[in-house]
C-alpha cells in the first residue's frame, strides 16, 4: 500500500472542466486514485499522482492520504513541496484522510520528538494515534450527513486513527460543518461515556473548501466520500446540508 514515492492525489480539471490530485509522496494514494477514477460525475476529471511542485500546480484539488504524517511532511519538505502545499491549501479544495487530517490541522498533540510540520487549512486541534496502536484498529458503521443514499451506513475503517480534540475557528474562518460522528455506543472500549457532542466523537468534517476524515474511506469499495468531496468541495454541485 505504501511505497513512499509521492505526495498526494490530484484532481485536474482543465479550463472547461475540472480535476484532482493525490499527494503521492507516501501513503495510500493509489487507492484514492482508483476511487476517484470510478466516480460517475457529470464532468470527469483527470486524476494524477502528485510528487513535484509542477504536478501540484496542475491540480484543481488535492487528496492527502493516510500514511505516517511525520514521514509525509519530511518527504514533502525534501521534495520542495511543503511550501507549495501550504500555498495550495489557502485557496484550493483539499481533503485529508487520517495522516492527511493531521497535516491539515492547526495543532497536533502527541507529535514525535522534534515536532511535526503542518500544512494547516482546518481550524482544529488533533491527537495522533488517539484511539491507540495498530492492534486497536476497528471498523464501525457511520451515518453521514449529506452523502448519497444516507440511509445506508458507510463503513469507517480506523487504523491508528487521530482524534479531533477541539474545534478552534476564529471569527474570520469559515464555519465548521460536522459530517459524521462515532455514536457513543460504538466508541472504543473505555470511552463510551463521552457525550455525543464531545469533539472526540467527530470523525469527518468540512470547513469551506476543505474536508477531513480521521478514518480510511479509500480502503473500502464504497466511493461515496470521494463523490461527496468532488461534488461539494470541488465542483460545488450541491450545497452542504
Amino acid at each position: 500500500m505504501y511505497d513512499g514515492t509521492g505526495a498526494g492525489v490530484g484532481v485536474v480539471y482543465d479550463a472547461m472542466g475540472a480535476g484532482a490530485g493525490a499527494k503521492a509522496l507516501q501513503g495510500a494514494f493509489s487507492e484514492h486514485k482508483a476511487a476517484l477514477q470510478r466516480l460517475k460525475l457529470p464532468v470527469r476529471p483527470d486524476v494524477i499522482l502528485v510528487r513535484t511542485p509542477d504536478e501540484l500546480a496542475r491540480c484543481t484539488a488535492l487528496v492527502i492520504p493516510g500514511g505516517e504524517s511525520t514521514t509525509m511532511a519530511l518527504v514533502a519538505q525534501r521534495s520542495g513541496l511543503l511550501d507549495p502545499l501550504r500555498e495550495f491549501i489557502k485557496t484550493k479544495p483539499v481533503w485529508g484522510t487520517c495522516a492527511g487530517a493531521i497535516l491539515m490541522s492547526q495543532s497536533v498533540v502527541g507529535a514525535k520528538k522534534g515536532g511535526q510540520e503542518l500544512l494547516g487549512g482546518i481550524s482544529i486541534s488533533i491527537a495522533r494515534n488517539g484511539w491507540g496502536s495498530q492492534i486497536e484498529s476497528f471498523e464501525v458503521p457511520l451515518h453521514v450527513e449529506g452523502m448519497k443514499d444516507p440511509t445506508r451506513a458507510f463503513t469507517g475503517i480506523f487504523i491508528r486513527a487521530p482524534v479531533v480534540l477541539s474545534l478552534t475557528p476564529s471569527e474570520a474562518d469559515p464555519s465548521i460543518q460536522v459530517i459524521a460522528r462515532l455514536p457513543p455506543a460504538l466508541l472504543p472500549h473505555g470511552l463510551s461515556d463521552l457525550d455525543e457532542s464531545d469533539p472526540r466523537t467527530i470523525v469527518a468534517l468540512r470547513q469551506g473548501l476543505h474536508m477531513l476524515t480521521t478514518f480510511h474511506p479509500e480502503l473500502t469499495q464504497d466511493d461515496r466520500f470521494h463523490d461527496y468531496f468532488v461534488r461539494h468541495c470541488v465542483l460545488g454541485l450541491e450545497s452542504p446540508s
